[in-house]
Protein backbone atom coordinates (compact mmCIF):
# COMPACT_ATOMS: atom_id res chain seq x y z
CA UNK A 1 0.00 0.00 0.00
CA UNK A 2 1.15 3.63 -1.06
CA UNK A 3 2.05 6.27 1.75
CA UNK A 4 -1.24 8.04 0.93
CA UNK A 5 -3.41 6.29 2.86
CA UNK A 6 -7.42 6.87 1.18
CA UNK A 7 -9.48 9.07 3.50
CA UNK A 8 -11.36 5.87 3.75
CA UNK A 9 -8.93 3.88 5.73
CA UNK A 10 -9.11 6.73 8.65
CA UNK A 11 -11.56 7.40 10.77
CA UNK A 12 -12.40 9.96 13.72
CA UNK A 13 -14.98 8.65 16.78
CA UNK A 14 -17.27 11.80 17.08
CA UNK A 15 -19.86 12.32 20.01
CA UNK A 16 -23.10 12.19 19.37
CA UNK A 17 -23.52 16.20 19.79
CA UNK A 18 -20.28 16.62 17.44
CA UNK A 19 -21.95 14.10 14.74
CA UNK A 20 -25.41 15.87 15.06
CA UNK A 21 -23.93 19.13 14.76
CA UNK A 22 -21.76 17.99 11.55
CA UNK A 23 -25.21 16.73 10.14
CA UNK A 24 -27.26 19.62 10.70
CA UNK A 25 -25.22 22.09 8.94
CA UNK A 26 -24.64 19.52 6.07
CA UNK A 27 -28.05 19.28 5.60
CA UNK A 28 -28.77 23.30 5.85
CA UNK A 29 -26.00 23.30 2.96
CA UNK A 30 -28.05 20.56 1.23
CA UNK A 31 -31.03 22.69 1.04
CA UNK A 32 -29.23 25.97 -0.09
CA UNK A 33 -28.28 23.46 -3.08
CA UNK A 34 -31.52 22.11 -4.25
CA UNK A 35 -33.02 25.86 -3.79
CA UNK A 36 -30.69 27.11 -6.11
CA UNK A 37 -31.17 24.16 -8.28
CA UNK A 38 -34.77 25.48 -8.41
CA UNK A 39 -33.38 28.52 -9.04
CA UNK A 40 -32.05 27.53 -12.39
CA UNK A 41 -34.55 25.32 -13.08
CA UNK A 42 -37.07 28.57 -12.76
CA UNK A 43 -34.81 30.80 -14.84
CA UNK A 44 -34.13 32.95 -12.01
CA UNK A 45 -31.84 36.16 -12.00
CA UNK A 46 -28.23 35.57 -12.71
CA UNK A 47 -27.51 37.89 -9.83
CA UNK A 48 -30.04 36.45 -7.21
CA UNK A 49 -28.73 32.99 -8.32
CA UNK A 50 -25.07 34.23 -7.60
CA UNK A 51 -25.99 35.95 -4.02
CA UNK A 52 -27.57 32.56 -3.12
CA UNK A 53 -24.09 30.66 -4.27
CA UNK A 54 -21.92 32.91 -2.20
CA UNK A 55 -24.57 32.20 1.14
CA UNK A 56 -23.63 28.37 -0.03
CA UNK A 57 -20.19 29.02 -0.47
CA UNK A 58 -20.16 30.78 3.23
CA UNK A 59 -21.89 27.98 4.52
CA UNK A 60 -19.31 25.22 3.11
CA UNK A 61 -16.69 27.60 4.54
CA UNK A 62 -17.87 27.89 8.20
CA UNK A 63 -18.52 23.94 8.04
CA UNK A 64 -15.18 23.67 7.07
CA UNK A 65 -13.13 26.16 9.72
CA UNK A 66 -15.17 24.53 12.07
CA UNK A 67 -14.73 20.96 11.29
CA UNK A 68 -10.66 21.76 10.73
CA UNK A 69 -10.84 23.47 14.11
CA UNK A 70 -12.04 19.96 15.82
CA UNK A 71 -9.26 18.19 13.83
CA UNK A 72 -6.65 20.32 14.83
CA UNK A 73 -7.42 20.33 18.14
CA UNK A 74 -8.44 16.37 18.69
CA UNK A 75 -6.79 14.26 15.60
CA UNK A 76 -3.30 16.40 14.91
CA UNK A 77 -2.98 17.19 18.99
CA UNK A 78 -3.27 13.13 20.14
CA UNK A 79 -0.63 12.24 17.12
CA UNK A 80 2.37 14.82 17.72
CA UNK A 81 1.89 13.69 21.52
CA UNK A 82 1.81 10.29 20.36
CA UNK A 83 5.40 11.39 18.36
CA UNK A 84 3.30 10.74 14.84
CA UNK A 85 5.02 14.18 13.09
CA UNK A 86 3.85 13.09 9.62
CA UNK A 87 0.82 14.50 10.81
CA UNK A 88 2.06 17.73 10.05
CA UNK A 89 2.91 16.87 6.68
CA UNK A 90 -0.76 15.88 6.55
CA UNK A 91 -2.12 19.20 7.98
CA UNK A 92 -0.20 21.14 5.76
CA UNK A 93 -1.57 19.31 2.45
CA UNK A 94 -4.93 19.79 3.99
CA UNK A 95 -5.05 23.76 4.28
CA UNK A 96 -3.35 24.06 0.89
CA UNK A 97 -6.18 22.00 -0.43
CA UNK A 98 -8.38 24.94 1.44
CA UNK A 99 -7.08 27.55 0.16
CA UNK A 100 -7.26 27.15 -4.09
Amino acid sequence: MSENKCCCDRKKERTAEEHKALINRLNRIEGQIRGIKGMVEKDAYCTDIITQVAAATAALNSFNKELLSTHIKTCVAEDIKAGKEETIDDLLATLQKLMK
